[in-house]
C-alpha cells in the first residue's frame, strides 16, 4: 500500500530563506511548489486584517509599537524584511530587491495572490488570541473571505486557532469552513476536547507527535484529520507520513516538497 504525502503548507511563506509574512516570501513558497499557504492574522486600528505573528513590532520591524494601536498606513511604512538580512546594505554584490516584496502583508493581498495562481493554492489562516478586539477579528476575517466567494463549501481556506471560542466563531459565521484547532500540549487537547465538534482538524505541534505517535496514531485511527506544524527535518516528514497525517507545515516549503517527491519514486 503506498501512503498518500501530507500537503505541503508554507509556514508563513518560504520563512527560511525569506522574511516571514512578506509577500516575497509566499511568491518564493510557491515557486517552490508549496500547495497551501499558512498565515497569522491580526486587526489594526482601522480594521485591516494584516499577516503579521507577533502582538508588537519588535522582533519584525524594528521598533516599539502594538499592531492592533496602529493604522494601516502607518504600519506599511516599515520595512518587515530587514531583520532577516541585517548586513544586506554592506553587499555590494547583493540583487536589487523590490520594495514591496518587504513592506507588511495584508491579507486581501495574500489571498489576491492565491487567486491568481495559475494553479490551485489552499490557505491555513490562524487568528490569533488573545486580542483587543476579540470577536471581531473572526468577523472581519469571514467577510474578506466572502468577498472571494471562499466562504462557503469548497473553499480553499480553513481557519485556525489555538482558541476553541475562536473556532466556534467561525463555525456559527461560515459553518462549512474547515476548522484546525492548534494544540501543543496533550493537557490543551483534552481541555478543549468537550467544545470541539467532530469534523474538526486537529493540529498538534511536532514535539506532540514526537513524544506521543501512540496518540496520534489513535487519532488518526479514529477518523480526526491531522495537520502538523512546524514540521522542518526529514525525520518528521517520514514520521508524519507515516502517521497518515494530512498536512505539514513547514519553514522550508520547497525542501519538503523535493523530499516528498523522491520520497514516491
Amino acid at each position: 500500500m503506498v501512503q498518500r504525502r501530507p500537503q505541503v503548507v508554507a509556514h508563513r511563506g518560504a520563512s527560511a530563506t525569506n522574511a516571514e509574512h512578506t509577500l516575497g516570501a509566499y511568491v518564493a513558497a510557491l515557486d517552490e511548489g508549496a500547495e497551501a499557504l499558512e498565515c497569522d492574522v491580526r486587526l489594526t486600528a482601522d480594521g485591516h486584517l494584516v499577516c503579521v505573528h507577533d502582538r508588537d513590532l519588535r522582533r519584525t520591524a524594528h521598533r516599539d509599537g502594538i499592531v492592533s494601536t496602529m493604522e494601516l498606513a502607518d504600519l506599511e511604512d516599515l520595512d518587515f524584511a530587514a531583520w532577516k538580512t541585517p548586513w544586506s546594505d554592506l553587499d555590494d554584490e547583493a540583487p536589487d530587491s523590490d520594495p514591496e516584496l518587504a513592506k507588511l502583508l495584508t491579507l486581501r493581498r495574500l489571498l489576491e495572490t492565491a487567486a491568481d495562481y495559475p494553479r490551485r493554492v489552499e490557505l491555513a489562516i490562524e487568528t490569533k488570541h488573545p486580542t483587543r478586539y476579540a470577536g471581531l477579528v473572526e468577523r472581519r476575517l469571514v467577510q474578506l473571505l466572502d468577498e472571494f466567494g471562499w466562504a462557503g463549501k469548497d473553499s480553499p481556506a480553513r481557519i485556525m486557532s489555538f482558541s476553541w471560542v475562536a473556532l466556534r466563531r467561525i463555525r456559527r459565521l461560515a459553518p462549512y469552513l474547515e476548522l484546525v484547532l492548534l494544540v501543543s500540549s496533550t493537557t490543551q487537547l483534552y481541555r478543549a476536547r468537550p467544545f470541539v465538534d467532530t469534523d474538526w482538524i486537529l493540529g498538534p505541534g511536532i514535539d506532540l507527535v514526537r513524544d506521543h505517535p501512540d496518540l496520534v496514531r489513535r487519532i488518526v485511527a479514529s477518523g480526526t484529520r491531522v495537520h502538523c506544524w512546524t514540521v522542518n527535518d526529514r525525520e518528521d516528514i517520514d514520521r508524519c507520513t507515516e502517521l497518515e497525517i494530512e498536512a505539514i507545515i513547514t519553514d522550508t516549503p520547497g525542501a519538503a516538497v523535493t523530499y516528498l517527491r523522491s520520497s514516491q519514486l
